[in-house]
């Protein structure tokens, strides 16, 4: 299929293809929802930056020990052992939020979205996979005798961060290749969880661990019944994640266990409105992108950069060579790859109109690694220590590197796009509903021959 055929709405049935297509267009329901969900974390991208930003101005300034004296000031019951410094609250808490969010869109994805065909879902797990294979092997092969404890900090994406730059450079781009980043970030955000849960858990205290089992039962129970009440939920969350923290179990891990125990589907008969999990997720992914996730790289970022000769001596670190070759080339480099040899052994075929330049602008894209990274680097080395802001300063740099690189190749690509998308959104017949996706409706409900 040319790309004038795919302009005007000329699109072959996916069902009808010989091949399997890689990055095709999906369904008009799951695209809408895709725009609704870009549209918030975009947002909460430009936040996230903004509050990066204050705490490197913050934190490199003459007021710097404010700074530090804020992030370290201790609020909780000590009693319960939740007396934490509120950068291990921004942490330990808020990014709880984030990943509840995170486990809500992955379930939500695989139960009811495109992906729940095993077909499409291929392609973005693969990548997910490569885009933390690699990274960890380049970081390893710097640091093979040295601060081995890094490993995984250049595994994930910021997709905040990534979509604020989509923002900017890539308005015209196809929504495939939009979904495709964030189905990609919500993997890789679960490969997080799984490496925070089984390599930097230092000293597992089992009897909690146990304990925690009780009110998340108690909370699947009830959102299984399709109770909504936050007075029964919330101090269910609340004494889940606090058994988890005191299991030494990262108590981010929390967050996930209890956005899977939501339902994603309605029951039979039931009218009422969007099912479980989609109602929580519109709840409170406006907290996770304009709250918790911006607020934790207020605490998180700030990192006394001492001058050019303290960029230097950082910069020369191993762990922050590791670090910034893993977002840069190794990042890249795993998504491009295990793309195009998942490609090649299914025989599929990228979807017309789209180019493998695009995918590599994607990969490059998915080196913006900044809030789980920021927290798997405080994991590795510890909060407060020269390695701890040599890596931040690694990060930081690393993520900026990767940024400017992607924006170059996706504003390039944006301009190709950009009469495909004027075409497309001119594409309808009186209705909010593109053609293109009518056409592929209608081809789809047609019944076969005989």
């Amino acid at each position: 299929m040319s790309f004038a055929d795919q302009k005007n709405g000329d699109t072959v049935p996916e069902n009808s293809r010989s091949t399997p297509s890689l990055l095709a267009r999906g369904s008009w329901a799951e695209v809408r929802r895709i725009a609704d969900v870009l549209r918030q974390e975009t947002i909460g991208g430009m936040l996230l930056l903004a509050g990066a930003l204050v705490a490197l101005v913050w934190a490199n300034s003459p007021w710097s020990g404010r700074y530090h004296a804020l992030t370290q000031l201790t609020v909780g019951p000590a009693a319960l052992h939740l007396d934490l410094s509120l950068a291990a609250w921004a942490s330990d808490g808020l990014l709880a939020i984030f990943f509840f969010v995170a486990g809500l869109e992955l379930k939500r994805e695989f139960v009811a979205g495109d992906l729940r065909d095993p077909r499409r879902a291929a392609v973005p797990v693969a990548a997910a996979v490569g885009g933390v294979i690699v990274p960890a092997v380049c970081y390893l092969l710097v640091n093979w005798d040295g601060a081995t404890d890094g490993w995984a900090v250049p595994t994930a994406t910021d997709i905040a961060f990534a979509l604020a730059v989509l923002a900017v450079v890539g308005r015209s781009l196809p929504t495939a290749l939009r979904t495709f980043l964030l189905t990609l970030a919500v993997v890789d955000d679960l490969l997080a969880i799984v490496i925070i849960a089984v390599f930097y858990t230092a000293h597992l205290a089992v009897l909690p661990l146990l304990a925690a089992l009780i009110p998340l039962g108690l909370f699947t129970v009830l959102v299984q019944r399709r109770v909504r009440s936050w007075w029964l939920l919330l101090p269910l969350a609340a004494a889940t994640w606090a058994l988890v923290h005191a299991s030494g179990v990262h108590a981010t891990v929390a967050g996930v266990l209890l956005g899977f125990a939501v339902p994603v589907l309605t029951r039979a008969g039931d009218h009422s409105g969007p099912g479980l999990a989609e109602h929580f997720e519109h709840r409170f992914r406006p907290i996770s992108a304009g709250v918790a996730v911006p607020v934790f790289a207020l605490f998180s970022a700030g990192v006394t950069i001492g001058g050019l000769d303290g960029l230097g001596s950082a910069l020369s670190d191993p762990a922050a060579i590791g670090i910034m070759l893993g977002l840069i080339v190794g990042k890249p480099v795993g998504v491009l790859a295990a793309t195009w040899l998942t490609a090649r052994f299914t025989r599929a075929r990228i979807d017309a109109g789209l180019a493998w330049i695009d995918v590599a602008g994607l990969a490059v894209l998915a080196g913006i690694g900044f809030t789980v990274s920021l927290l798997i680097g405080e994991l590795a080395f510890g909060i407060g220590g020269e390695r701890d802001g040599h890596v931040k300063i690694a990060v930081l740099t690393g993520s900026l590197v990767a940024a400017l690189l992607a924006a170059g190749v996706l504003r390039m690509r944006n301009r190709t796009y950009r009469l495909l998308h004027e075409a497309e959104q001119a594409d309808r017949d009186g209705d909010e509903i593109p053609d293109v996706y009518q056409h592929a409706v209608r081809t789809r409900e047609e019944p076969g021959p005989g």
